[in-house]
């Protein structure tokens, strides 16, 4: 009985964002943050995504780079069984995400048909930004300049490259970055 009680607690605490202090150990800093899904606002833990090759990126429906989000689905379709995880945080930033979380939601699935982790709108840049943003900007050096602005975070959670909104997904030298973290351990 007291085992299926610790196990409780245990996985209450990931879903509530507040793990104890030995499995936020395994988990990097920057992935230290709970944020709502976009289709249903359920909490999800970064720390889920520890150990794997994220590509973070800032996203909106009304953008001239909103198209990106086909190439998005394809990395993640390409490279995910080898660590790779897309996720997605739709902004408003730049006054080109004004649905709601559902609205955003059914757009990028019956649009662009995307099935990489997308996150509940939030603002991704200045005094506003979510925790993760700060992290990235300051890890980066740079805020995101527009919508589609891509952070390439390694395996160990830490940023090693950003790309502005006009680096396409399939740009070589992204891919070339993705591959090498990818073969990393």
């Amino acid at each position: 009985m007291k085992l299926l009680i610790s196990f409780v607690l245990v996985i209450s605490s990931f879903l509530l964002g507040t793990a104890p202090a030995h499995a936020a150990d395994a988990c990097p800093a920057l992935l230290q943050h709970t944020f709502p899904r976009l289709q249903d606002e359920a909490p999800q833990s970064l720390c889920q995504y520890s150990g794997r090759v994220l590509l973070v990126v800032n996203t909106a429906s009304y953008c001239g780079f909103t198209p990106q989000y086909k190439g998005l689905e394809a990395l993640y379709a390409k490279y995910r069984d080898r660590g790779l995880v897309v996720l997605g945080f739709p902004s408003n930033d730049f006054a080109q995400e004004t649905g709601s979380n559902k609205e955003i939601a059914d757009f990028c699935e019956n649009t662009f048909g995307v099935k990489f982790p997308m996150f509940a709108k939030s603002a991704v840049r200045g005094k506003d930004a979510n925790a993760l943003f700060r992290e990235l900007a300051a890890q980066a050096g740079r805020a995101p300049l527009w919508n589609f602005h891509k952070y390439l975070i390694g395996r160990d959670g830490k940023v090693v490259a950003n790309y502005t909104s006009l680096t396409r997904p399939d740009d070589p030298d992204l891919l070339r970055a993705i591959e090498q973290q990818l073969s990393a351990r």
